[in-house]
């Protein structure tokens, strides 16, 4: 049970389940305190004088009848508010996914055995889609705990297989000259030659507006709004380069625009998809002769690697990426070889 608000009426809604069918009930309040404090009231309202759960909530919280693809709709709508469109998708097809391998079956239903099996299957055909899946398909669940339709938790017994570890890839300067040379398309090298020296995300490169670049400051605020929220949902700061400043200098000049409009576009106005975009690196990537393990996400790790060759710091790294944790900054560290050099020199 739990609270939403959509563009369809100005009050919150209290959404819930009976007999397994999504079910609304109208707050009547316009703000987030008042229908907090009214579902308190509605869940009290359930339950009769000898404290017993009326059976309109029995039918509510029965496990038996909440079916998995049900208390997915259920999860998405209550991860809607805090979660980037990317990542709901990535949980919609966690859920499909384990549906078309376990069954549409009830929540109490899923057997550890189940969950390993499932984690096996995926994780002989896909790495690192089987632990996306775990650590999505998980988190669900806890939230399925927290909401007592379940008592535990079956993923929570499974051993996830240790993942192999792999150094990410990254290009070199020349090798970025090369990409840029088989561009057909000029905005493809402004955004390529960004990405490389920013470590700016595809998304964040694709919705970059001109009021997130300060001239006089010589940086590039990547900002957070209404159509669009960082992986952190943080906004954070990232300086400019010369090459970088000198990109955004010429396309700033070529023609009038407002402060709001998109920086990278090849027709004025038009957004440009970040699928498309991805699909034309890796083109062009083939057609260099490069390595097929190229992706566009690998300019970002190029960015970080080149700054962890120079000298540094790891923190300075995790601040530029926008990192929540430093752990996952750490998976440049084989590359501070000064480093690893000086300790050997110890002995």
């Amino acid at each position: 049970m739990f609270l939403v608000k959509n563009n369809k009426s100005s009050f919150y809604q209290i959404v819930y389940f009976v007999d397994g069918k999504r079910t609304t009930h109208s707050t009547k309040k316009t703000t987030k305190p008042e229908a907090v404090q009214y579902l308190e009231e509605f869940k009290k309202s359930l339950a009769n004088p000898s404290g017993a759960v009326s059976s309109i909530t029995q039918k509510t919280c029965t496990k038996n009848t909440l079916s998995l693809s049900q208390f997915k709709v259920e999860y998405l709508e209550y991860a809607k508010p805090a979660k980037s469109k990317k990542y709901l998708d990535s949980i919609s097809y966690s859920f499909k996914y384990f549906i078309e391998y376990a069954g549409d079956i009830p929540l109490n239903e899923i057997e550890t055995r189940t969950v390993d099996k499932f984690i096996n299957f995926t994780f002989t055909r896909t790495q690192r889609g089987a632990h996306h899946y775990y650590r999505t398909l998980k988190a669900a669940l806890n939230k399925a705990v927290e909401w007592n339709y379940l008592s535990v938790n079956p993923f929570t017994k499974v051993k996830f297989p240790k993942l192999s570890k792999t150094f990410p890839v990254f290009i070199s300067e020349d090798e970025l000259l090369v990409i840029l040379a088989n561009s057909p398309y000029q905005h493809l090298k402004d955004i390529f030659t960004v990405a490389f020296y920013t470590g700016l995300r595809l998304g964040e490169l694709v919705n970059m507006q001109w009021n997130w670049i300060d001239f006089l400051q010589n940086q590039i605020t990547v900002k957070c709004s209404d159509d669009f929220q960082t992986k952190s949902k943080k906004e954070r700061i990232v300086p400019m380069s010369e090459k970088v400043r000198s990109i955004l200098s010429k396309r700033f000049n070529s023609a009038l625009h407002n402060s709001d409009e998109v920086v990278f576009y090849s027709r004025k106005g038009k957004l440009l998809y970040q699928e498309a975009i991805s699909k034309q690196f890796k083109k062009i990537v083939r057609k260099s002769n490069l390595s097929d393990k190229i992706h566009f996400h690998t300019l970002r790790h190029s960015f970080a690697s080149l700054l962890v060759q120079k000298g540094v710091s790891l923190y300075v790294v995790k601040e530029l990426l926008g990192h929540e944790d430093l752990a996952t900054t750490q998976i440049y560290s084989h590359l501070q070889k000064q480093n690893l050099k000086d300790a050997v020199n110890l002995l």
